[in-house]
């Protein structure tokens, strides 16, 4: 569907420049004839390659993508020009994505089918892509479930299944989660992707990370359960979880979230061994999640991203949980852009 579009803008565009004989740019229509489009304008807008990610090397006449030399325009009153046929050519060349091995942990009040489609684009990319489900969630839904319990059933997982060279993606709670992973598997991981995770420093407890107000709330309904869980209310789990879906989504993907078992949340994480480790790390973070709230004290960005210290930071546009199930090739996308090499 994606190449159609591309396609069709492209003659479209292509159509408009020579019957008309305008400029866009500084582009003439002697030069529209002879198939010259300017570069940076024809990527972002029939490509998606935004400016953030182009580089014009004037010591080699080399544009860059990402890093990698992808064509040598000619140059005319400061704006880049090339053949379509080209640039085409520099897209596709920018945007094949070299096999990664991924393995992705869900957060709360969800379960592993949170990555289906994800892992479905992750795979039509050729990547390896797995979401492993965790010790007292989904089937082996649980309540007393401790959060040593989660981070063993993950490694066990990854050990019996010989993984080795993979990304691991933690979403939400699952934060706190590859921490510890990453503590007890460091050589089989290559990079830890946060997506718009909690990361607990040394002594915290995931709840920490959350304002007064809002674990004074989690404890009222930890109370109420009667089996220290965290039910989720709708209009809470609207609102900040799923605020960029569409009503039937939302409430699709709240029929899945059973009780959060409440004591993972709530532990203390000795994480002295994670922040020793020299694992490479990226945080990514989608601008419109609302779960937690925005500023400098609680966000995820750049409250929680800010506890890696060095890390690769990756933006995009979706909330906490739906943009997972409404746009996975765009959240693929940006978890490898997080991952790449």
């Amino acid at each position: 569907m994606t190449s159609i579009k591309v396609k069709v803008a492209g003659t479209a565009l292509m159509t408009a420049v020579l019957l008309t004989g305008s400029q866009w740019g500084n582009v003439s229509t002697a030069q529209a004839a002879s198939n010259a489009l300017p570069v940076k304008a024809t990527l972002s807008q029939m490509y998606d390659i935004g400016p953030d990610r182009l580089y014009f090397d004037p010591a080699t006449g080399y544009l860059q993508i990402d890093g990698q030399n992808v064509l040598k325009p000619f140059v005319k009153n400061g704006v880049s020009y090339a053949s379509s046929s080209e640039i085409a050519q520099a897209a596709v060349k920018a945007n094949k994505q070299e096999p990664l091995n991924f393995v992705l942990i869900h957060g709360s009040w969800s379960d592993a089918s949170f990555w289906d489609k994800t892992v479905v684009e992750l795979k039509r990319n050729g990547h390896a892509a797995y979401a492993p489900e965790y010790a007292g969630h989904g089937k082996q839904y649980d309540p007393k479930v401790a959060h040593e319990a989660i981070v063993e059933s993950i490694v066990n997982d990854i050990k019996a299944k010989k993984l080795t060279h993979i990304v691991l993606v933690g979403h939400s709670f699952g934060g706190s989660i590859i921490q510890k992973v990453a503590e007890q598997i460091p050589d089989r991981i290559d990079r830890l992707v946060f997506f718009d995770a909690f990361v607990p420093l040394d002594g915290q407890s995931v709840a920490d990370q959350l304002p007064p107000e809002l674990q004074g709330a989690f404890g009222q309904l930890i109370e109420a359960s009667g089996n220290n869980t965290i039910p989720m209310p709708y209009p809470l789990f609207r609102d900040g979880f799923v605020n960029l879906a569409s009503d039937s989504l939302a409430k699709q993907i709240y029929q899945s979230a059973k009780p959060e078992p409440a004591t993972p949340l709530l532990q203390k994480l000795d994480l002295k061994k994670f922040y020793n480790l020299h694992i490479p790390k990226s945080y990514l973070y989608l601008t419109s999640d609302m779960v937690a709230p925005q500023g400098e004290k609680y966000s995820f960005h750049p409250a929680q991203s800010s506890h890696l210290g060095q890390f690769r930071l990756i933006t995009g546009d979706g909330d906490h949980m739906s943009t997972a199930y409404s746009k996975p090739a765009y959240l693929e996308k940006k978890l490898y852009e997080a991952a790449r090499k």
